[in-house]
């Protein structure tokens, strides 16, 4: 018995012993590593590797994707890179190994956008500070599903609730905040920062509270790849039927779940609608085809553009539509647009349009393309000005 109760010690010290040198064992390695300048030191050990490169959103663009640096490597096989200071900002990277893509296996912190994986961190300050999980009140983020009987299905929509809203009886205004394309559910939460932007505004005293609702514009996904019926497949970046009409026309499903569900203030003077690219489009044509249904619209990047499958009675009549959502009039019409963004002159010439009919807009230009960074920047910006 006792022999037998030794071997199950053994048994038992060494499989701890294999668990922890799973958890700890081999090279301790810190990557990214911020110094005090805010330059970053980035590594990864691959000592057999002949080349390894480091793609970062900090970096000059190559067309739509970012610039790359190569990096150096040790006598112990570790490959390291520094970069220039950076500004405060969060970025995203990858590293390329012999010509196989791949995120930094000591940086767990890893986002999605569309079918890519990459790393992020946080050079922190000025409007980043935004972007950070501070010590104050944080609202609620809850993955929910709606029905929605225009498109015959079960949905899921991601829904940020304000501090306090589970404890207080009041009712709150909202935000329909929509993702672009390839994106879904998921991907303001994410990629936007938007909980913690909203915590952060709200927290100064920047931004009223509010409920953000943030919807899966694909009409063909019931939630995002791997969170729905579908199962786990790859994303691509156009689903089918997504800017054909479809979305727009069904929308207030979503505004009449969000409404049977949450305690909010269901007028137009407590509604808002805004989103970026693809969402910009959808929140450009939904507003106008509900005309006295929101309040605030925010157009971010908007993919404002004629399109073949835009077939559907929502894209009809357009001018007619337009001039009867400014005729009953609202509260802020705000578009933001990046200068080297490759919509900006479709932004300008509709612009150029809403002069001429009169119809007023808030306008924000800033440097840059059709990127992230941007994207947060606005949502910061327009926050602010809502429900006021």
């Amino acid at each position: 018995m006792k022999k037998l109760s030794f071997f199950i010690i053994g048994i038992f010290i060494s499989a701890n012993l294999f668990a922890q040198q799973a958890l700890f064992g081999g090279q301790e390695i810190v990557s990214p590593e911020i110094h005090e300048d805010c330059s970053v030191t980035f590594r990864v050990q691959a000592p057999d590797a002949t080349k390894v490169t480091i793609s970062g959103d900090w970096m000059p663009s190559q067309g739509f994707t970012p610039g790359s640096e190569e990096m150096v490597k040790d006598e112990k096989g570790v490959w390291t890179y520094t970069s220039d200071i950076l500004s405060p900002e969060l970025y995203s990277y990858t590293f390329t190994v012999d010509g196989f893509k791949s995120t930094d296996p000591n940086n767990p912190f890893i986002v999605r956008d569309v079918s890519s994986t990459m790393n992020i961190f946080i050079i922190g300050g000025l409007q980043a500070d935004l972007y950070k999980v501070n010590d104050i009140p944080h609202g609620t983020l809850a993955s929910r599903w709606y029905d929605s009987p225009g498109l015959g299905i079960d949905r899921k929509i991601t829904v940020y609730t304000p501090p306090g809203y589970e404890t207080s009886k009041e009712k709150y205004p909202v935000m329909y905040l929509l993702h672009g394309a390839g994106g879904d559910e998921e991907a303001w939460s994410t990629l936007g920062r938007a909980a913690q932007i909203l915590d952060n505004l709200i927290s100064q005293g920047k931004a009223n509270p509010m409920i953000v609702v943030m919807p899966n514009g694909n009409v063909t996904q019931d939630a995002a790849p791997g969170a729905g019926s579908d199962g786990f497949y790859k994303p691509q970046f156009m689903a089918p039927k997504t800017m054909d009409g479809t979305y727009e026309a069904n929308f207030m499903d979503i505004v009449k779940f969000v409404e049977s569900n949450y305690r909010v203030k269901a007028d137009k003077a407590n509604r808002a609608i805004a989103g970026l690219s693809m969402g910009g489009f959808h929140s450009l044509h939904i507003s106008r085809y509900f005309p006295n249904t929101f309040d605030y619209v925010g157009l971010f990047s908007a993919a404002i553009m004629t399109r073949e499958d835009a077939t559907g009675k929502v894209y009809s009549n357009f001018d007619e539509t337009l001039k009867k959502q400014m005729d009953n009039g609202y509260k802020l019409y705000w578009i933001g647009i990046g200068k080297e963004d490759f919509l900006y002159e479709s932004n300008k010439e509709f612009r150029e349009k809403l002069d001429k009919m009169g119809m007023k807009y808030s306008y924000m230009e800033t440097g840059g393309g059709h990127i992230w960074k941007n994207w947060r920047v606005y949502l910061s910006e327009f926050v602010p000005l809502l429900f006021r």
